[in-house]
């Protein structure tokens, strides 16, 4: 559809336009003017809203949606309105649905589901078959379908040479491999961040020393084989004084941090609600503050939500035995402008793409549309009436919120909240 959007204040330090309240008009999904009143005679439709501003598209590089096997938790189709509605134009849908996302015929079912959908889904493929840690996916043949890196969802490689080997492979056709970092040995048992609050609830620990020594390994192994390695939702101070470390040495790492590490802490499980079982777990507030100073000095690559549907089976139910998840793609805009500036936010919304080697679009006169729609004037609070996602299991119910996503316009398509 063609589009004229009024008076909104565009956030785009690579733009000509940033920080400048203008008129944009859009033909064809491409944008061919932006001045401070664009003409209007051909009778597009327009979009107007006090406060409006306006970004490159958000992309999160972590969404799980359940589909395939999973529908009842969320299926692609309203996943993905989910995300448009959250101010997202892509995101990279993680493997973890069943059957697994390892081959390439499952990466073209959930590409094809998201044919027409406003919002673009990027595939993650599973780096083991079956994300089972025992023998590499066909990692080459899910590349050619359309997968953009390969990671086994919440899954720790305990075979060391595996990881090497996949690292040495996927540099054949410049691929990534993502490693999520938490040893299983030392995990054991645990359920939350092991400390003062898990120690006080009567809670098995998860020490930090769990995620780091994995992250240190598969640096290592990293400045070893070469290639590219992104480290995701990282919660520890020592993970990112570790990353930074290999980042000063050159090496090819990025990390992401989940958006509840950026707001939470592990006090939230006084209660012992299994909304705030996630993994890695909630840390403490030292750790929280470490990683927004990440975020602050760019050791952090970019933000994401995390997002992990859940039935109410298997959240409703003893904290040991509940299962690991948050949502978030609705929560994640309005949270992150509690903790950190606007443009910093922004920033790390639009940062996903560029870890995943994905292209980004200027706003800029003749660039494709491919925008983010919000405002960041109003205070509410988080509440069921909030959430869109067919599961409903947020850790950011009742926590404030400072502005909100509007929606999107991407691939010809307006979607508002």
């Amino acid at each position: 559809m063609n589009l004229v959007i009024r008076k909104a204040k565009i956030i785009d330090p690579k733009s000509p336009f940033h920080n400048q309240t203008v008129d944009v008009k859009i033909t064809n999904g491409v944008i061919d003017a932006i001045g401070n009143s664009v003409s209007n005679d051909a009778n597009y439709q327009e979009f107007q809203q006090e406060g409006l501003h306006l970004s490159q598209g958000w992309f999160d590089t972590s969404v799980s949606l359940g589909e395939p096997g999973f529908e009842d938790r969320e299926t692609i189709a309203n996943g993905l309105i989910v995300a448009a509605k959250s101010g997202f134009t892509g995101i990279a849908l993680q493997p973890n649905s069943h059957p697994i996302i390892d081959n390439q015929s499952q990466v073209h079912f959930v590409k094809q589901k998201a044919a027409d959908a406003a919002t673009n889904l990027y595939p993650i493929g599973a780096l083991t078959k079956n994300s089972e840690g025992k023998d590499l996916a066909e990692l080459y043949d899910m590349k050619n379908a359309g997968a953009v890196a390969f990671g086994d969802y919440g899954k720790s490689l305990s075979n060391a040479n595996l990881l090497k080997i996949g690292l040495q492979y996927v540099q054949d056709f410049d691929g990534l491999v993502i490693a999520f970092a938490q040893d299983e040995t030392i995990k054991g048992n645990g359920v939350v961040n092991e400390g003062v609050v898990s120690t006080r609830l009567g809670l098995k620990g998860i020490p930090n020393l769990a995620e780091e020594l994995i992250i240190a390994r598969n640096l290592f192994l990293l400045e070893y084989t070469g290639g590219k390695l992104h480290i995701p939702t990282v919660s520890t101070a020592k993970s990112l004084a570790l990353i930074k470390e290999a980042k000063a040495k050159g090496l090819a790492v990025t990390c992401s941090v989940a958006v509840h590490h950026l707001v939470l802490t592990d006090e939230k499980l006084d209660g012992f609600d299994t909304r705030y079982k996630v993994s890695p777990p909630l840390r403490t507030e030292a750790d929280r503050q470490a990683l927004l100073t990440g975020v602050i000095d760019n050791t952090i690559d970019c933000i994401t939500s995390d997002h992990n549907p859940m039935d109410i089976e298997h959240k409703k139910m003893e904290f040991d035995l509940a299962k690991n998840g948050t949502i978030g793609l609705e929560s994640a805009f309005g949270a992150l402008l509690t903790v950190l500036p606007l443009e910093k936010v922004i920033e790390k919304l639009t940062s996903g793409d560029i870890v995943l080697n994905i292209e980004k679009q200027v706003v800029d006169i003749n660039s494709k549309a491919n925008l983010s729609l919000f405002e960041i004037g109003s205070n509410w609070i988080f509440s069921k009436e909030a959430i869109l996602s067919k599961s409903k299991n947020s850790a950011f119910l009742g926590q404030p919120m400072q502005g909100k996503a509007l929606g999107i316009y991407n691939n010809g398509k307006l979607v508002l909240a």
